[in-house]
C-alpha cells in the first residue's frame, strides 16, 4: 500500500513517476486478479501478460461498474458503496470501498486540496443542499465529493435550498460574519452556474476574497456553449470570485482528482496518471494528439478500478513542462466522446474480450 502524502502531489517528473507507477500498477493487477474472478476473466480475455511500461497495463471500459459487480472484498468488509451521479433512467456505477481503501482516497484528497488551499481550513460555502448526504451508506459521486471536500473547510454553509434555490438571508449572514476574509466555495459546475450565480447577482451578493472548487456537469452546459473560459469569466461578472480551480475526477477513482493549473490544465498527482489512445485502434497516443482518456491511480485496493478508458475527449499538452512545483502531465478534457466513436472504441474493446 502507498502513502499518497510521501511526495509533494506534482513533485515527481515523469521518468521516476512512470517506474513507481509501472512497479504498483503490476501489483495492483495482480493483487485484483487474485481478488475479483470476474476481473481476473477479464484480464485472461485481454491476453494479460507482464506488463513492461505503463501502457502496458490492463485497461477496463469505465461502463463495466454500471452493469457489473466488480469488487475485491467479501461482503463483510465492504465499508461504504458509491454510486456515480447520472440522470433519471440511467445505469450508474457501483465501487466498492473498504475502510482501507477509503483511508487511502481521504489522505490523497488531503495531499491534493493542502498543496491548493494551504494547511488552514477556510469558512465554507457548499453550493448545494444539505439533503444531498442523507443517505450516510449509499453515496452517490456528488454526495462523496461533498463530504470530502468537507474536511477543509470550516463554518460549513449550504448556499442552496432543498429545492436548489439559493438561501439569501443566510448566504447574506455568512458573508457578513467572515467579510474581509478567504473563503472556500465548492460545489458541482451546473449547480454553480445555473442555481447559485445568476442567483447571487440577482440579490446583488459578492465573494471578492474567495475561491471556489468545482467539478462535474460540463455536459449539461454544452449546449449553452459554456466552457471553462466563459465559466470564469461570468462567475467573474456575477459573483467576484476571481479564484477558479476546475478538477477532473469520477466517482470510479474518488481521491485521484486532476486538479486545474495555473496555466489551465489539469494535473495528475504522483499516485495517479493520464494516457491519451486512439478512440479507433485503443494505442497511446503522443502529447498533442487528442483521444480517449485512460485514468491510472494506484488507491482502489477494494475494487479494479486502477485502470479505465474513460468516455471523455482528452489530450496532453505537456509532459513536466510547467514550473518545478508542477510536474507531470498537462492535461486538456475536450469532451465527451461521440457516440460513433464510442460505439467503435467499445467494439475494439468488445472483440479484445473476446479473442
Amino acid at each position: 500500500m502507498i502513502d499518497p502524502q510521501a511526495h509533494p502531489p506534482y513533485g515527481l517528473r515523469h521518468p521516476a513517476k512512470d517506474a513507481l507507477l509501472l512497479e504498483h500498477l503490476t501489483a495492483l493487477t495482480a493483487h485484483h486478479q487474485d481478488r475479483c474472478p470476474a476481473y481476473a476473466r477479464l484480464v485472461r480475455a485481454l491476453g494479460g501478460t507482464t506488463p513492461t511500461a505503463v501502457a502496458d497495463i490492463p485497461f477496463l471500459p469505465v461502463s463495466l461498474f454500471k452493469t457489473d459487480w466488480l469488487t475485491s472484498v467479501p461482503s463483510a468488509e465492504i465499508f461504504k458503496t458509491v454510486t456515480s451521479s447520472g440522470t433519471t433512467g440511467q445505469a450508474v456505477s457501483r465501487i466498492t470501498l473498504d475502510r482501507e481503501t477509503a483511508a487511502l482516497q481521504s489522505r490523497a484528497l488531503g495531499a491534493i486540496m493542502a498543496d491548493l488551499l494551504g494547511p488552514r481550513r477556510l469558512p465554507m460555502v457548499i453550493v448545494d443542499c444539505a439533503a444531498t448526504l442523507k443517505d450516510r451508506a449509499r453515496f452517490n459521486a456528488r454526495a462523496a465529493g461533498i463530504l470530502g471536500m468537507m474536511t477543509f473547510g470550516r463554518q460549513h454553509f449550504y448556499a442552496l435550498d432543498d429545492d436548489l434555490r439559493l438561501d439569501v438571508g443566510g448566504l447574506t449572514a455568512f458573508l457578513d460574519r467572515f467579510a474581509g476574509g478567504r473563503v472556500l466555495l465548492f460545489g458541482f459546475t451546473w449547480l454553480v452556474w445555473k442555481h447559485f450565480a445568476p442567483e447571487m447577482a440577482k440579490a446583488g451578493l459578492r465573494f471578492d476574497e474567495a475561491i471556489l472548487v468545482h467539478s462535474g456537469g460540463w455536459k449539461r452546459l454544452a449546449d449553452e456553449a459554456v466552457d471553462n473560459t466563459v465559466f470564469k469569466a461570468g462567475l467573474a461578472r456575477m459573483t467576484g470570485i476571481g479564484a477558479v480551480r476546475n478538477f477532473y475526477g469520477m466517482a470510479e477513482q474518488v481521491g485521484s482528482v486532476f486538479v486545474e493549473g495555473e496555466d489551465g490544465l489539469l494535473y495528475p498527482p504522483w499516485f495517479a496518471d493520464v494516457i491519451i489512445r486512439d478512440p479507433l485502434t485503443l494505442e497511446p497516443l503522443p502529447p498533442g494528439q487528442a483521444g480517449v482518456v485512460q485514468v491510472l491511480s494506484l488507491l482502489p485496493l477494494s475494487y479494479p478500478g486502477h485502470s479505465l478508458l474513460t468516455e471523455d475527449l482528452g489530450v496532453i499538452e505537456h509532459i513536466d513542462g510547467a514550473a518545478p512545483a508542477r510536474c507531470g502531465k498537462g492535461l486538456r478534457i475536450l469532451g465527451r466522446v461521440p457516440k460513433t466513436e464510442l460505439r467503435g472504441c467499445s467494439d475494439v474493446a468488445a472483440a479484445r474480450l473476446s479473442a
